[in-house]
C-alpha cells in the first residue's frame, strides 16, 4: 500500500509568503494548501485535514493566528501547528506558545533549512 502524500496547510494573507513556503515544500516533495486568512485557513483544516499547520500570528486581526489555534483545537485534532510571525523572536521572550497549544514559532523571513528540519521532524517520527 503506498504512503499517503503529506499534506500541510500554510495560513498567510502574504502572497509572497505563501508562494515561497509552496516552492520549498513542493521541492521536497510535499503537498501544500494555502489560505489567505484565518477564516479560509479553519474552512481548509476541516476539508483536507492537513498533517501539519503554519498560520501567520498577524493576519486580518492582530491575533488571527491564535484564533485560529482556538478553532482547530476545539475539533479534537492533535495535528501541530506553528506560528509564523515577523515578532517570532520577542514573541518568544514574553510567550510560552505551548501554553496557547502552539508546537513552535517560526521568524519571519525563515531560513528554508530550518523550516525543512522543523516539517521533517514530524514525519519521520
Amino acid at each position: 500500500m503506498a504512503e499517503r502524500e503529506h499534506v500541510i496547510l500554510y495560513v498567510d494573507d502574504d502572497p509572497d509568503y505563501r508562494l515561497a513556503v509552496r516552492q520549498l515544500l513542493e521541492a521536497n516533495g510535499l503537498r501544500m494548501i494555502e489560505a489567505a486568512d484565518g477564516e479560509a485557513g479553519f474552512r481548509a483544516f476541516r476539508e483536507h485535514k492537513p498533517d501539519l499547520v503554519i498560520v501567520d500570528l498577524m493576519m486580518e486581526e492582530i491575533d488571527s493566528g491564535v484564533n485560529f489555534m482556538r478553532e482547530v483545537r476545539a475539533t479534537g485534532s492533535k495535528a501541530p501547528v506553528y506560528l509564523m510571525s515577523s515578532v517570532a523572536d520577542s514573541l518568544a521572550t514574553t510567550t510560552n506558545a505551548s501554553d496557547l497549544g502552539f508546537a513552535g514559532v517560526v521568524q519571519k523571513p525563515f531560513g528554508k533549512d530550518w523550516l525543512m528540519a522543523i516539517v521533517r521532524a514530524h514525519f519521520t517520527k
